[in-house]
Parts: structure tokens; sequence; C-alpha cells
């Protein structure tokens, strides 16, 4: 019997794979009209100039955790989870292909990749669950355009974002429910930390921190038998701009001044790379220690969790029953939190 072939492209942000490769990394993110918003030549020369500032400072990160990112082995661990799950289903043959965003497989190799598999239907699936122009938007835009330059004709259906996906929310509360065990006898406060964006993105209307605090919403009401103190917080700020807040930082030293240990969230990565094994297990807790809180503790990425993957596999699953139904776009969030601008 023959199977419809169908392609699952799940989208990330990637990570230098050797030291070498630190600062072309950091150029491509830069030179990201989605990150640094100049014409050209002007955004690439600016790009070239801040990639080559912030190498030496990225290497000694990235020598904390081997000299490299691990992002690209999670991701590989997710696909394979993933793949694992689709095939229950006995009349589709699927396959997952990975497109980073800054590195590689970049989009232009996962696309080579899918044309030769000559899919019927293609799903994107990014690994953001929170939408916002910086990385969703940003890796479609790169998508649509290789798409055009490939020639690629296969029908593609984009899950835009999840936030509040119930396997999703699911892996996010047994993660922590298991971690606030562990500490029954102490009192903590749940950080929910999430990567920061510059305050003029979220003006200009980027739905994120929005989409952020639901999935912070939907997994508080997991726990809500445990009754759990809890805040929102931010990381990973960089340069002179006004981010959105409060940041890691202000939330630790709040938490210090009422007495209370921490259980930090990384509530919107999905995979373990650089923000979580660096500044979250390294450096925030060395600042937590500094500010004499009494417990500090991590709570993993959801990664290859069961109900995670199983969620991933239900909006693959969906995105197929819908087009053969519509050709329309998908989108777990109504149009005014999610602006989903992709058309097959």
């Amino acid at each position: 019997m023959s199977h419809q072939p169908v392609a699952v492209v799940l989208f990330n942000l990637g990570g230098p794979d050797r030291p070498e490769a630190i600062r072309p990394f950091l150029f491509n993110l830069f030179n990201d009209k989605a990150i640094i918003g100049l014409p050209q030549p002007l955004r690439a020369m600016l790009a070239s100039l801040i990639a080559a500032r912030r190498t030496e400072t990225a290497r000694r990160i990235y020598e904390k955790i081997g000299g490299q990112s691990p992002i690209l082995e999670e991701t590989r661990a997710q696909g394979k989870a993933l793949k694992a799950e689709l095939e229950q289903d006995g009349e589709i043959t699927w396959d997952v292909f990975i497109a980073m965003r800054y590195w590689h497989p970049t989009v232009a190799e996962a696309m080579e990749a899918i044309r030769s598999f000559a899919p019927d239907e293609i799903v994107l699936l990014p690994l953001y669950p929170q939408y916002s122009t910086t990385t969703t938007a940003s890796s479609i835009g790169s998508w649509k355009d290789e798409a055009f330059r490939q020639g690629l004709s296969a029908h593609a259906t984009l899950k835009c974002c999840y936030p509040t996906e119930l396997g999703f929310v699911g892996a996010q509360a047994d993660l922590i429910r298991a971690a606030l065990n562990r500490l029954s006898l102490e009192r903590v406060r749940i950080l929910f930390s999430a990567h920061g964006l510059p305050q003029r993105i979220v003006d200009r209307g980027d739905p994120y921190p929005r989409q952020v605090a639901a999935t912070v919403r939907a997994v508080i009401e997991k726990l809500e038998d445990l009754q759990p103190d809890w805040a929102i917080c931010y990381q990973s700020r960089v340069g002179p701009l006004k981010w959105i807040g409060p940041s890691v930082e202000e939330e630790l030293r709040r938490a210090a001044t009422d007495k209370v240990g921490v259980v930090i969230v990384p509530i919107a990565f999905v995979s373990e790379h650089s923000e979580t094994l660096v500044e979250l297990d390294i450096e925030y807790r060395a600042l937590a220690k500094k500010l004499g809180i009494s417990r500090y503790e991590r709570v993993p990425t959801v990664s290859t969790h069961a109900l995670f993957i199983a969620g991933l596999a239900e909006l693959v699953r969906d995105a197929i029953r819908t087009h053969s139904e519509s050709r329309s776009i998908l989108c777990t969030t109504p149009p005014a939190e999610c602006v989903c601008e992709y058309r097959a």
C-alpha cells in the first residue's frame, strides 16, 4: 500500500558547533533584519563589527559547556522522538528535518534534503512555543525566500505558535512539580524565565510577552493545588536599549530580600543551550549564592519529555487534518495575538 509522504520541519535558532564557528554564527544572527533593521549593506557592516567585538566573550561562554552549543544534538533528539511518535500513524510516511536559523543545518540545506524526500505535504513547526517576530517570523521569512529560490512546490502548513498547548504545558508542570516535591519543606518562589526582547519590538506589537504570560498562567493552573509563589522574568539582555522586564537579576534580588529560595524555569526554551546551561546554571546560580539565597533549583527544559513530544505530534496531525478541509494558515491563537502571514 502506498503511503503519503509528509515532511515535518523543526525550526530552531542553531548554535556554533565548534569554536571557529562562533564568529560566523554571531554574524548571521546580527545580519538578520529581524534583529537589526538597517538596510544592506549597513546591516552587514554593523553585524560584522558586533560579531568581531563579541566573539571572545562568546568563546568564553561556550568554553564552559565544551566549546560548542548542544542545541543541534538536542533538536535531533526531539526530531527522532517526534518521528517515532508520528510513525504510530500507519497511513503516512513521516520524516523530520531540522532547519536552523543562524547555523547548520541551514534552511537551504534542510530544503534540499526535503526535496529529495519529495513529500506531498510539509508541516512547519517552530520550536518556539511563543511567537515573536525575532524568532518564528524570522525563520518563516527565511523559509519563504528559500522556497522561492529552490522552486519548492509542495504545500506547506505552518503551526506558528502553541503557548498553551496541553502537552507543552503538561510537561512544564510535571517538571516543576517534581522540583517542588524535592523542596517540600522549603519556602521557594518559581521564577519563570524567558529570553528578553527590546521594549521597542514589543511596542511595535510583538505578542511574545503576552504569550509567555499565557503559558505561565496555564502552567500555574496545573499546579493550583500547590498554591505556588511565582513571578515572570526575562534574561539574556545585551546592548544599551531598554528591554522588557523584570530581569532575572531583579527577581533574584527580590527573592533574597523576601528570604525565599527560587525554582527557576526556562519557560520559553524547549532545549538546553547556552542560555540555560551557562546563564541559568552558572551565572545566575552564582548571583543567587552571592545574594544569600538559600536554595537555587533549576528545572530542566521540556526537551524530549513524553508529554511535550506527544503535544508536538498532535500539532502536526492537526495540521494535516485541517489542510484536508482548508488551505488556510494554522495558528493556535487568534490572529490578533499571533499575526501569521505565511501562505503556501
